[in-house]
């Protein structure tokens, strides 16, 4: 089983757990003094875990350096603080030092059982700690975009083609996918790379002071305008700006961009002359731009001279195959700046967050592996873990079901709104179309038996299309027998 080594200068403690786990089949040894465990722990890598009291005859709490000693010399080392008087203050700094867990001295039977959980827990950890990370070696510059899928490989030759010809890029995705990011592949592949890029988010930034943003004014042009400012379209002069989530900008500022896209010249707000400008424009938005269109919201001119090349970035759910290369990716990025500098993750929990839905897409994930680095302070990252971080924001994963099979449009449609109204839910329209998707398309495909033909000329879709629905949607492309 596991060596497991106990520091502590208590007399009856350290030998009834020592009893304990030799039932256990573990080997321990047990070091009464700091300078002892820390002597013996350094000297023999092979123990698995380490238990260390906290107070050793003195107020001061010496156990709370001696695990971060520990720590240092032994980053994969679990180290477990053990106390007879629990305090939020050693609390809070043993974990911020790095210790496993954080557990008082057990005073009965189920007590120890517990405790003997936590060391369960920690040889378990230390054995399986690295396994997979060691195998995912790569090195990662800033910026980079992470995945190899067919779908990703198909966007990097997307953007292949476009980055150093003189066009404008419009890169479409959901909210979450990294279109920043391919606006920054976009620009560092083009001639325009060692000039600025210059990033604007038009739906951060209040409509009236857009223009002035973009465009610049000149002293007294409006209420705090005490100097004359600079546009970030003439900051960027000579490079790129992207101009994030373009579909959110207002038909006034739109019919002002449309004429920097045709003839190359900005006006600042309150002032008299143009300026002459050599900027790239690359847009993203996450909205249905047609629909934009149609319903008077966009200017057509404008989609049409933003629409000379188009970037269209997956959502994560039809690249699920990138989601372990994308998560030792952000366990790389964020370990150090976390303090979780040895975290690793196991293959169950890999294969947990493949099975999720990532409404949030990529950026999600990236939250969701970040949480699991605080928690896991250096150790492993199982699906225990995961499976309770995603549990706390399911409210926000999983739009509420139907009550029923037979449940009507206007009344799911009440539930959901209801539900956004208490804070329990968003994306409310998508979640509509995704269920109406669902039934239409389901519907369809066992009306017509599996005919995939069939059902593509009465829904009046392509075969294509119907294909990727019923894929998305996981329905069964025939009819199910009784």
């Amino acid at each position: 089983m596991a060596k497991i080594l106990i520091i502590d200068d208590d007399t009856g403690f350290p030998m009834a757990l020592q009893a304990a786990l030799r039932n256990q089949g573990h080997t321990v040894e047990i070091a009464t003094d700091v300078e002892a465990g820390l002597a013996v722990a350094k000297k023999r890598e092979d123990f698995e875990v380490v238990l260390t009291d906290l107070y050793f005859g003195v107020l001061d709490p010496q156990g709370l350096d001696l695990i971060a000693q520990l720590r240092q010399a032994r980053p994969q080392l679990p180290v477990i603080a053990i106390t007879c008087k629990p305090e939020t203050g050693t609390t809070i700094e043993a974990t911020k030092r790095g210790a496993f867990d954080y557990v008082t001295k057990p005073t009965n039977e189920a007590e120890m059982g517990a405790l003997l959980n936590v060391i369960e827990r920690a040889v378990t950890s230390q054995r399986m700690n690295g396994e997979p990370a060691k195998r995912r070696e790569k090195s990662y510059g800033n910026g980079a975009i992470v995945g190899m899928s067919r779908a990703m490989q198909k966007v990097y030759t997307q953007i292949g083609r476009v980055a150093a010809k003189p066009v404008t890029v419009l890169v479409r995705g959901e909210t979450g996918t990294g279109k920043e990011l391919v606006a920054h592949a976009l620009h560092q592949h083009s001639a325009r790379k060692k000039q600025p890029f210059i990033i604007v988010n038009c739906v951060a930034i209040p409509e009236s002071l857009l223009e002035s943003e973009l465009f610049g004014h000149e002293q007294g042009a409006c209420t705090g305008a005490t100097s004359q400012r600079l546009g970030r379209f003439e900051q960027a002069n000579g490079g790129t700006i992207f101009l994030d989530e373009i579909g959110d900008m207002n038909l006034g500022i739109q019919a002002k961009l449309l004429r920097v896209l045709q003839d190359k010249t900005i006006h600042r707000v309150g002032g008299k002359l143009s300026f002459q400008v050599d900027v790239r424009v690359i847009a993203a938005t996450h909205l249905d731009l047609e629909q934009a269109v149609a319903g008077k919201k966009f200017r057509q001119d404008l989609y049409y001279r933003l629409n000379d090349a188009v970037v269209r970035l997956p959502p994560l759910r039809e690249r699920k195959e990138d989601i372990p290369e994308l998560v030792y990716f952000f366990i790389q990025q964020h370990a150090a700046e976390l303090d979780a500098v040895g975290s690793t993750i196991d293959k169950e929990a890999i294969q947990y967050l493949q099975d999720q839905p990532w409404h949030g897409n990529v950026r999600e994930l990236r939250n969701v592996v970040r949480k699991a680095l605080l928690v896991a302070r250096g150790h492993r990252i199982d699906v225990h873990i995961i499976a309770k971080l995603l549990d706390e924001t399911r409210i926000f994963r999983r739009p509420p079901a139907p009550a029923d099979a037979g449940q009507s449009l206007p009344a799911y449609v009440s539930q959901l709104l209801d539900s956004a109204e208490q804070g329990e839910c968003e994306d409310v329209a998508g979640r509509i179309v995704e269920w109406a998707e669902r039934e239409i398309y389901g519907q369809a495909i066992r009306l017509a038996e599996g005919d995939q033909s069939r059902a593509s000329r009465w829904l009046g879709v392509s075969r294509p299309t119907l294909r990727e629905k019923l894929s998305r949607y996981d329905l069964r492309p025939v009819m199910e027998l009784a």
